[in-house]
């Protein structure tokens, strides 16, 4: 489903997009005890006055932003995205009043709008979900230039990873691979049978074929659902969430937010992962994140700080996703390699489009033609 981007979820009830490496208990509790020990690293250094963070940026601006990239000292970038990176490409979001996902749903008669992402829901009841992935299906849609401008910071050694909420696969249709992905919410790149004592994998054309077909997927050997690889409420996150976090975080010299409320835990909390000096971008359309003022108090200061007089690395721009990203562009000399990006990238989107529904309508063709019946030919007399 193209990602109706952002898929929504509540702490405990986070999801993995590789069922076929979910994290054992150890897993998970080792996980837990290293965010308890950062709350208290971050509190005991706080409180005791043992670290005083390094002021980075010359402004708390865009241009500030652009200057610290310009720099060369700049090296391991992190981009943390949601559903607003999407939404210029069509997919909704999910809270928007009136245009939101969520909004939506009345049409499938279900108890509440969560349930189409519940997973014992699903298995009772898959006909809303696949008739909502039909409607959004991965490979509708054009990649934007937000997520272009993550594939011009990979093309110049500067994206670490990126670390997305979305399971509409843009990321990877603009040019980022496996490796420099972390899919937090899962994505339709793979699906897995649901029949733990199976758990066969399928790829994304045979999903594909059943979803556009309006045949419920069931496994071909033994029958039970089969569901995309996204996060639905009840599910755990990927082992590869936690295990890449701990690594990248803290060589992060530059963090870039963009398109997400930063309401859905444990992904909101990354922001707080990086070091104390490393610069943090927002880029959204109001400004998200900000640290809850009795957490400061307590020296647990990993939220965002735009606007108090103690604010020193923490930017907002508030804008769409593409017009921050192109405005970011344009101060570091990039913005006619963005565009010409997107703009070649697009039309070999739109050829490749255009070949595979010729290659369709022309086997379609073939296939009513040979079924057609065919007169014999007349005997000739001797």
């Amino acid at each position: 489903m193209s990602d109706a981007s952002e898929l929504p979820n509540k702490e405990e009830e986070e999801v993995t997009s590789e069922p076929e490496e979910q994290s054992d208990d150890s897993s998970e509790e080792e996980a837990a005890g290293d965010t308890e020990m950062d709350f208290l690293r971050n509190l005991f250094s706080s409180t005791l006055g043992l670290s005083s963070p390094e002021k980075v940026l010359d402004e708390l601006t865009l241009d500030g932003v652009a200057q610290y990239i310009k720099s060369g000292k700049c090296k391991n970038i992190i981009c943390m995205v949601g559903a607003g990176i999407s939404t210029s490409a069509g997919i909704p979001d999910f809270r928007s009043p009136g245009t939101g996902l969520y909004a939506n749903l009345q049409k499938y008669n279900l108890p509440h709008p969560e349930a189409i992402f519940q997973i014992d829901y699903f298995k009772r009841h898959p006909e809303p979900f696949f008739a909502l992935a039909k409607e959004l299906y991965p490979g509708q849609f054009k990649p934007t230039i937000c997520h272009y401008f993550m594939k011009l910071l990979k093309d110049k050694g500067l994206l670490r990873r990126c670390y997305s909420q979305n399971i509409d696969t843009l990321e990877r249709v603009a040019g980022l691979e496996g490796e420099d992905l972390i899919e937090a919410h899962g994505t339709f790149y793979t699906s897995h049978c649901v029949s733990f004592c199976c758990r066969k994998e399928y790829n994304l054309d045979w999903m594909k074929d059943k979803i556009f077909s309006d045949d419920i997927p069931r496994c071909d050997k033994c029958n039970s659902l089969v569901k995309p690889d996204i996060v639905f409420f009840g599910e755990n996150l990927p082992v590869r969430f936690f295990t890449s976090m701990k690594m990248d975080f803290p060589r992060c010299d530059l963090l870039i937010v963009m398109g997400t409320s930063l309401q859905v835990q444990p992904f909101a909390g990354l922001v707080g992962r990086v070091s104390k000096s490393c610069p943090r971008l927002l880029i959204n359309m109001e400004k998200a994140g900000q640290a809850d003022p009795l957490f400061g108090l307590l020296g647990f200061g990993g939220g965002m700080d735009f606007d108090s007089d103690k604010a020193y690395r923490d930017v907002a721009h508030i804008s769409t996703c593409d017009e921050g990203c192109l405005a970011l562009a344009e101060l570091l000399g990039w913005k006619a390699e963005l565009e010409d990006l997107v703009k070649r990238e697009h039309a070999r989107i739109d050829s490749q489009d255009k070949k595979e529904k010729t290659s369709a309508d022309s086997k379609g063709a073939a296939a009513k033609g040979g079924s057609a019946s065919v007169a014999p030919e007349p005997k000739k007399e001797e």
